[in-house]
């Protein structure tokens, strides 16, 4: 029988190396968002880059406890930790602090935490640990209803809470299960739903539902695999429910400033002084931001230096809005050094998933990756205006303990499951 002390673990300094230099990059990035002065005192905790410099110290302390508890403590507690995970976000609705109309903080002194980041970690740990159970079959409708179950509900506390970036990161999870085995039919509804609100917002529900019916038909066909015609008269009567229920939804269940966003990035409204209006509102973090990115030009204005950053004319530059930052000061040359760091991770992530023996810790590793990618993608498409304005944070580089606390766990779990790799059968 082999000792425990026997066992053999080796790290992969390749993902622990990027995620520390996307951790210190943002540091620096933070740094030149927030100081105020000539002189800039490191430790000066009243300012976000001192915060945040204590928030790394001590993000330094997490990766050694988490890599120093053993592998198999994630898998065999996967669901208490979900559990006292969603028990947290229960209790934003009784205990929880109001910040910028979400409820998604608890106030400990002068300290706020927010549970929505580190529900993440434990939804990922709760559908590896479901998905990857013998008496699982991701092509059984009962098995996909609970997998969907789990995923739902922090989606839904966090979005009762009013944080609606945040639970759009769980459609990374639907990337997750169609690795596994979810039907493709899953991922042409998500697809479908998607451009069906598009279309309808920007065309209105009787073009859209025309322009569904022909692409239907002719899928039905020129698919090689012929469904049948009931199948075919549901799919038609789908869309256009979808294409005439989005405006209803868009008119009276959207919040004003979230109609007002999506309005801006389709160019739905047509009255040019309320068009102004609503730019001036809504769209000036954008507009600062655009106009940050491209003044850094191809090499940037130098550290410290951007002149838009230091006359703080981007509100909120240290947390969502921190790749401007990174356009102006580092430009183009800097910008795409910072997107290929967060390429490389991720690639490497998934290739590291790929050579889990374990379906546990696979699983886990594409949750990892889904995860990143959706707030990276998020995040840089909103400050490039690509997509609507959407509040989450980039990872390892926006101001923020309960952020970098959440990817550090996130992270080192699987860096700490795929360092336990050799020892699994």
């Amino acid at each position: 029988m082999v000792r425990e002390t026997n066992r053999y673990f080796k790290f992969d300094w390749i993902t622990i190396l990027l995620f520390l230099l996307l951790a210190g990059f943002g540091w620096l990035n933070i740094l030149s968002a927030s100081h105020v002065g000539t002189e800039v005192n490191y430790f000066d905790f009243s300012q976000p880059y001192g915060k945040q410099l204590a928030f790394i110290a001590f993000t330094l302390v997490m990766i050694v406890f988490i890599l120093a508890i053993d592998a198999k403590f994630y898998e065999r507690f996967a669901s208490v930790i979900y559990i006292i995970s969603m028990l947290s976000l229960v209790g934003l609705f009784i205990f929880g602090k109001n910040v910028n109309g979400a409820t998604s903080w608890y106030r400990i002194g002068s300290f706020t935490l927010q549970p929505s980041e580190f529900a993440k970690a434990a939804t990922a740990l709760a559908v590896a640990k479901y998905v990857s159970d013998l008496n699982t079959n991701m092509s059984f409708f009962k098995d996909q209803l609970k997998v969907f179950a789990i995923i739902a509900t922090p989606a839904v506390l966090v979005l009762l809470q009013n944080d609606t970036g945040s639970t759009i990161v769980y459609g990374a999870f639907f990337f997750v299960l169609y690795r596994e085995g979810l039907p493709k039919f899953y991922l042409n509804i998500a697809v479908s739903l998607i451009l069906i609100t598009i279309l309808s917002l920007k065309f209105g529900a009787v073009i859209t539902s025309i322009l569904a019916t022909v692409v239907t038909i002719a899928i039905y066909f020129f698919n090689k695999k012929k469904f049948r015609i009931h199948h075919l008269i549901l799919m038609l009567i789908g869309a256009i429910a979808i294409s005439f229920s989005i405006k209803i939804f868009y008119n009276n269940v959207l919040q004003p400033h979230q109609k007002d966003r999506i309005s801006l990035w389709l160019r739905l409204e047509k009255d040019p002084i309320k068009l102004e209006r609503m730019k001036h509102t809504f769209a000036y973090n954008l507009n600062e931001s655009e106009k940050a990115i491209s003044s850094g030009g191809l090499w940037g204005k130098g550290f410290m230096q951007g002149t838009r950053t230091t006359g703080k004319f981007v509100p909120e530059q240290h947390t969502d809005y921190i790749f401007s930052t990174v356009g102006e000061e580092w430009g183009f040359i800097g910008s795409s050094m910072v997107v290929l760091t967060f390429l490389l991770l991720l690639l490497r992530i998934l290739h590291l998933a790929e050579l889990q023996k374990s379906q546990f810790s696979r699983i886990y590793g594409y949750s990892v990756a889904g995860i990143v990618f959706i707030h990276f993608m998020i995040n840089i498409g909103m400050v490039m205006g690509l997509i609507p304005t959407i509040g989450i944070p980039l990872p390892m580089f926006s101001y923020g303990g309960s952020g970098l606390w959440a990817f550090t766990i996130l992270i080192f779990i699987f860096v700490k499951l795929d360092s336990n790799r050799i020892n699994e059968w």
